[in-house]
């Protein structure tokens, strides 16, 4: 079987994907994933057929502008004042999307919620199409509202608000995504039950972080959460003996979330150590913290694989992507988020609720204080205990087997092509 996956974002939308992808390949399909020209060597790395997309989205987020829209929003507000930015560079994107999928004639079209593209795709290529989404949002449910929204609970509204929310997309890009389909797909403007191919939805997190609805059918598997491990990958000899020479440290980082001050940050996560008397190590390889100065009791590393490093640290404070999120719970660390955009407030609350760490931090009012708060709370034995327990349990899934299995069931009446 051929299956084409589709994906944009940061790191944290494109690492899972890769995950799936390899096991996909060892169960003896051919894959191809489409992704920003950024991650080429992450792919290709790890033996993955790559199609690289154009990257000045995605480049966005290091510029002045985006860099002022994420300082300014909460939520998904950051992406939509963007969006005037993003408008002028769709077109092209789509085209290389479909270009990709015309070269490789998948069976199946697997793809993130933000390649809005792979269902029209799908449609005229006469393929299954997957939705496969690191956190909830695309399936109606009255059990909590859309993660996109910054709202805990809207109790009878709670279904309404997720059907908003994919809507979303038609209301931003409706009207270009339907030229589009006529001009460079063929297709008529507007999607029609006629032209829909057989589709079928996965969560790629734990049910332990997100209990599945009772409303959700057989079409949609919570399969558990996709980790890539670099098995080759050590520590260096700096960090060895950091880790070392004392009690372990409280690992801080943002992942590719840019830096207004990033100076300023730094500063108040190195008092707030020091307050507390911890220990700190701080990557700084996204943006929104610098690796400026020398102080005993901190660490800098720049990119290192969650998966190796997190077991050796004794809490985490960082932004609440989805991927971090996943890779601290499965180390069984506490955890406090501090949110900057996008999905990172839903699972700064689910982190709270799950008492795997303290409420989350507001980044736009970020004080010693309050850091030094959460630090001190989260040595609190309750909170590790269940922190530990969750971890165990995550790490017993097998997320990508369970995809796996549930995307050869729904592709499985397809034609293949050679």
């Amino acid at each position: 079987m051929r299956v084409a996956m589709h994906t944009f974002g940061t790191r944290g939308d494109v690492q899972p994907y890769v995950a799936l992808a390899q096991e996909l390949s060892r169960h003896g399909h051919s894959v191809q994933l489409a992704a920003p020209i950024q991650f080429e060597s992450l792919v290709r790395e790890r033996g993955i057929c790559f199609s690289p997309l154009p990257g000045e989205i995605l480049a966005l987020l290091d510029t002045p502008e985006g860099k002022a829209a994420i300082a300014g929003g909460h939520g998904f507000s950051a992406g939509l004042a963007l969006l005037r930015h993003v408008r002028p560079l769709m077109w092209h994107l789509l085209d290389e999307e479909w270009r990709a999928a015309q070269s490789f004639l998948p069976d199946a079209i697997v793809h993130h919620p933000k390649s809005i593209a792979a269902p029209h795709m799908a449609e005229a290529l006469g393929c299954p199409c997957i939705l496969a989404s690191p956190l909830p949002g695309f399936t109606p449910t009255s059990d909590f509202p859309s993660p996109m929204l910054p709202f805990r609970d809207l109790g009878p509204l709670n279904r309404f608000s997720h059907v908003a929310a994919i809507r979303g997309a038609d209301f931003l890009f409706g009207k270009m995504i339907g030229l589009w389909r006529k001009e460079s797909l063929g297709l008529a403007r507007s999607r029609t039950r006629a032209g829909a191919t057989r589709t079928g939805t996965i969560y790629a997190y734990s049910p332990k972080v997100v209990p599945v609805p009772s409303d959700w059918g057989d079409d949609v598997l919570v399969s558990g959460y996709w980790f890539l491990d670099d098995e080759g990958w050590q520590l260096s000899d700096a960090l060895k003996t950091f880790l070392g020479d004392g009690e372990p440290p409280v690992y801080v980082g943002f992942g590719s979330m840019p830096g207004i001050d990033r100076d300023r940050m730094t500063a108040t996560v190195i008092e707030a150590l020091a307050r507390t008397g911890k220990r700190g190590l701080l990557a700084s390889g996204g943006g929104a913290l610098s690796s400026v100065g020398s102080f005993p009791h901190v660490h800098f590393v720049r990119d290192v694989p969650h998966g190796r490093l997190l077991p050796e640290v004794h809490s985490m404070i960082h932004h609440g992507g989805a991927g971090t999120t996943a890779a601290g719970l499965r180390a069984g660390k506490p955890m406090t988020v501090c949110p900057f955009f996008g999905d990172q407030p839903f699972w700064g609350r689910r982190v709270a609720d799950l008492g795997v760490g303290p409420r989350p931090l507001d980044r736009r009012n970020l004080s010693v204080e309050g850091l030094s708060a959460v630090i001190v709370a989260m040595d609190d034995p309750h909170m590790r205990r269940r922190a530990a327990a969750l971890g165990t349990g995550i790490r017993e899934e097998d997320g990508i087997g369970a995809a796996t299995r549930f995307i050869e069931n729904i592709a499985g009446g397809s034609p293949k092509r050679s």
